[in-house]
Formats: C-alpha cells, sequence, structure tokens
C-alpha cells in the first residue's frame, strides 16, 4: 500500500477534509485491485459505501420533490457513488467537469469580483457516452446528493401541471446544494417552432426558460441530451457552460476495459485487438463487453477471465445495436 495514500488519508482526516479522504480512500482500493488483492478491495468498498453517510456529512437525503398532489415524487434522490477516477473520458470534457468542481466552493468570493456564477450546464452527445455517469461524478466530487428528474412524472397531460412540476423541482435545487439532472432533456426542450410538438410542450419550454433566467440556488442544474439538434435555439444561451460528450477513442475504449477488468484477475487478454473491433461504439458498449467478460468468467467457476471470455463478450456486443 503506497504510503503516499496513507499520508492523504490521515492528512485529511485530522482536518477533516471529507472529499479527499474519500478520494485518498478510493485511490487505496483501486491500488488493491491492481494488485488482484479482490477479496480485499471488494471489503474496503463496502466499508467505504456503508460509513459514506458519515464521511460526507451528507446525514439524510433529502426528500423528492412532490407533485401538486403530493402523490408522485417528480425526481429520484440517489447517494452517488462514481468519482471522475471512474470515468475515461475526452481530456477537454473532463476539465471542464474538474473545473465546476474547483469553482462551486468559490461563487461567493467570484460575485465579489462581479465574475457570474456557472450554475446550469448541458451535456449533448451520442448515447452511452457518458454524460449521465459525469453529473454523477460530479456530485460525489462535490459530496452532494444527486437528483434524477424522473420526466414521466413532470410531463403531464393536464393544462399548466408540467410547468408547475417543474417550478417544484427548481424550488427543491434551491432548498440546498445538490446536482439535480434533467436526463433526456430533450424531451421538454424541444424546439417550439417544432410543428409537431402541441401546445403544452410549447408553454413548459417558455416557462424552462424563465425558470433558468432566475435561478440563483446552491446547485447545479445539469442537463443531459442526445438530440441536441432538437432543442429550442433560446435554450442553448441559458446554459453556464455546455460541455462535448463525444464518442470514445480506440485509446479510450482500451482504457474503459482495462479498468473495468482491473478487480479480477486475468492473463493474455488481448485488449488492443478488442478495443479495436469496439471502434465506433460509446463508453457503454466497451463496459458491456468488460462485464460479459467478467460473467462468462464467474458462471464457468473461475476466478481468472481469459482472452475467449473477452472475445465472446465483444463479439455479442458488436452485433447489438447502440
Amino acid at each position: 500500500m503506497a504510503g503516499r495514500h496513507l499520508k492523504e488519508l490521515f492528512r485529511a482526516f485530522g482536518s477533516g477534509d471529507e472529499l479527499s479522504f474519500r478520494r485518498a480512500a478510493l485511490a487505496i482500493v483501486e491500488e488493491e485491485e491492481a494488485k488482484h488483492h479482490v477479496v480485499l478491495a471488494r471489503d474496503l468498498r463496502k466499508l467505504l459505501a456503508s460509513g459514506e453517510q458519515a464521511i460526507t456529512g451528507w446525514g439524510t437525503l433529502p426528500d423528492p420533490p412532490l407533485d401538486r398532489d403530493g402523490e408522485w415524487p417528480l425526481a429520484e434522490v440517489r447517494q452517488p457513488c462514481l468519482s471522475f477516477e471512474d470515468l475515461v473520458l475526452a481530456t477537454g470534457s473532463l476539465q471542464k467537469l474538474r473545473d465546476m468542481v474547483q469553482e462551486v466552493p468559490s461563487w461567493d468570493k467570484l460575485a465579489g469580483f462581479g465574475v457570474p456564477q456557472r450554475r446550469c450546464l448541458l451535456f449533448y452527445g451520442p448515447p452511452g457516452c457518458g454524460k449521465s455517469s459525469g453529473a454523477e461524478a460530479l456530485a460525489t466530487e462535490l459530496a452532494v446528493p444527486l437528483l434524477v428528474v424522473r420526466l414521466d412524472s413532470v410531463i403531464s397531460s393536464y393544462l399548466g401541471q408540467s410547468a408547475s412540476n417543474l417550478r417544484r423541482i427548481m424550488e427543491c435545487a434551491e432548498e440546498g446544494p445538490r446536482v439535480v439532472l434533467f436526463d433526456e432533456f430533450d424531451a421538454i426542450g424541444r424546439a417550439r417552432d417544432d410543428p409537431a410538438e402541441h401546445g403544452e410542450i410549447k408553454r413548459v419550454v417558455n416557462a424552462f426558460l424563465q425558470m433558468l433566467d432566475n435561478y440563483r440556488g446552491s446547485s447545479l442544474i445539469v442537463a443531459a441530451t442526445n438530440h441536441e439538434q432538437l432543442l429550442d435555439p433560446a435554450l442553448w444561451r441559458r446554459f453556464d457552460e455546455v460541455v462535448h460528450f463525444p464518442p470514445p477513442t480506440v485509446h479510450q475504449i482500451r482504457s474503459v476495459l482495462r479498468k473495468r477488468l482491473r478487480p479480477v484477475r486475468h492473463r493474455g487478454l488481448a485488449i488492443e485487438r478488442a478495443a479495436s473491433k469496439l471502434k465506433g461504439l460509446p463508453h457503454a458498449a466497451a463496459e458491456a463487453a468488460a462485464w460479459g467478460a467478467l460473467r462468462r468468467a464467474v458462471l464457468a467457476q473461475r476466478e481468472q477471465v481469459d482472452d475467449q471470455d473477452l472475445t465472446e463478450a465483444v463479439s455479442d456486443v458488436s452485433e447489438r445495436p447502440w
């Protein structure tokens, strides 16, 4: 176990730096995984997860916002698990996320110099390329809860109810620091001149534009879409930062495979060949291939993944649509 990580762990504990404590603990877990100390790494992860509330100081997670009648939750409240160390993204995309983590604690200082705080982010790119994971990692790095908006509950058939539901979500965002994720954002942000859309959606877009303009809460609002071309043009300038999540390069696919296969023993895996066969597919496909290889080994009651496992998993992943 690296002494550097132990020093960071003790230093963070002594200073009460919860985020640095978690980062150092995760670094130790990953180091044990790299050494193929699978059982120890698994137990450490379980201990870290079970004690997360005490480590982060979150305590009880906030209640989700409810609809007008108080019957349906409008968002799912989660305690995030992914960190930046779990992500494999384009350098520019990841740097923008890191910049936000550095900026949020300095919002008041920036305001003192007249610099507007960046509170609203738009993530766009093909499906399975890390948008939702990026939002979760932001919440983890900021040590705040993650609220995932349930668009099926927000969009109502009753006149005016959808805008009211959105307002309740934004009010929840102002109650305390958290990351609020609007996944599949194009469902409520479609262009108002689209002849296929009815009047209720147009009213929702108008209402949401006003909400973004007036939002001054302590939470980050993250909207993610796979279909940026469908968004209303007026929405783009309402977001303080826009982050592109492009498809992974072969090098990044290779990194995903290695990262996901790290916790188990493996030997002689043709990672380069597997990555080349997955070229053009999203990050999610590479993860699915790694999980598929692990699944084959486990079901065959083997503790080591072999190249046949990975080859068959890559073949299965390549044949399905993404």
